[in-house]
């Protein structure tokens, strides 16, 4: 019986699904697309991941554990299947729980950077967010000086409120939502988040709450 190493190496370029497979050791948990037009993994998976650019797979390989994942998702090089688009955490748990790479033999591993390209193994630079040059935080000062946090503090918060009720909805609360129902609006969301977190903390009357970072103070009206 052939298998896919067999047919690996057997190819003059390995694709990116075979390249994929190979260090999986075959054990894909969700469906594999490629912009190459190759494709791995279970045909009948309900979870599913498109590379749809070189740029992605630069992210892939270079970035360790999920980081190149989420940078190829966030920069939009990877297109997910069988998640909402704002909750790809079943399908990161999927990958972290059963995939895990193998290191191939050293003549598996020169045919998958020939099949790959040097040019997709070089590191893409992070976005200056994350690591801007070394001057500008000498320039700057400490990276927690008053002046530089009041900055950040005016750039984030001082806005119209009315940014704030688009992005969070009439109740203007400002931490995550429980969905009742798949159904529900936000307002009813964050009304049955109150309520959970009322339930669990016991409350009566004549309680007092002392409610840290509250926002615009909804939990407490």
């Amino acid at each position: 019986m052939t298998t896919f190493k067999d047919r690996a190496t057997k190819a003059t370029k390995l694709t990116l699904a075979q390249v994929l497979e190979i260090l999986a050791g075959g054990r894909l948990p969700v469906r594999f697309t490629a912009y190459d037009g190759s494709t791995a993994g279970p045909p009948d998976a309900t979870l599913g991941l498109d590379l749809l650019t070189p740029r992605g797979t630069n992210y892939l390989a270079t970035s360790r554990g999920d980081l190149g994942l989420a940078r190829a998702y966030i920069a939009g090089d990877l297109d997910l299947h069988g998640v909402h688009p704002g909750d790809p955490y079943e399908l990161l748990k999927a990958l972290a729980d059963s995939l895990e790479f193998t290191r191939p033999p050293a003549r598996m591993m020169v045919e998958i950077i020939r099949s790959i390209g040097v040019r997709q193994l070089r590191p893409i630079a992070p976005p200056p967010e994350e690591a801007g040059p070394r001057w500008r935080s000498v320039a700057g000062g400490l990276r927690h000086s008053k002046t530089r946090d009041a900055k950040a503090i005016h750039h984030h918060y001082d806005v119209s409120n009315r940014f704030y009720e688009w992005v969070l909805g009439p109740s203007m609360t400002y931490t995550c939502a429980c969905y009742p129902r798949g159904d529900a609006s936000l307002d009813e969301a964050q009304e049955n988040k109150y309520r959970l977190v009322f339930e669990k903390l016991q409350l009566l009357p004549g309680d007092r709450l002392l409610d840290v970072g509250c926002g615009w103070g909804g939990m407490v009206r």
